[in-house]
């Protein structure tokens, strides 16, 4: 074996360690954990805060394909997005599809 090749092995093993590792005891400890606690409310407001992050980050400062797009056809984009999924009773599957196939066909005709 190549020495490239072994180390990507060594990269896959570690990381898989890693993330089963975390979930292994996310597992064992989530008995214990009372979802209505002040400190899981807590934990809740933080990732969605993050995700939220996340998000704006990605529509107001895109890297890769999404950076062709401009930023007004993006925000239109994710307002009928969040118009679709309260329509919808919260399903996240027609405003992600739509907001692909809408997201191309703007970028592609305006």
């Amino acid at each position: 074996m190549s020495e490239l090749s072994s180390n990507i092995i060594l990269v896959i093993l570690v990381t898989s360690l890693a993330t089963y590792l975390s979930r292994f005891l996310g597992v064992v400890s989530s008995e214990k954990i009372d979802v209505t606690s002040k400190l899981f409310r807590w934990f809740n407001c933080i990732a969605y805060s993050i995700l939220a992050a996340l998000i704006a980050r990605i529509v107001i400062f895109p890297a890769g394909v999404l950076e062709e797009a401009e930023l007004w056809v993006r925000l239109i984009v994710i307002l009928i997005s969040i118009f679709i999924f309260f329509i919808t009773k919260k399903n996240l599957v027609y405003p992600t599809v739509l907001s692909a196939i809408l997201l191309s066909l703007l970028n592609s005709y305006l």
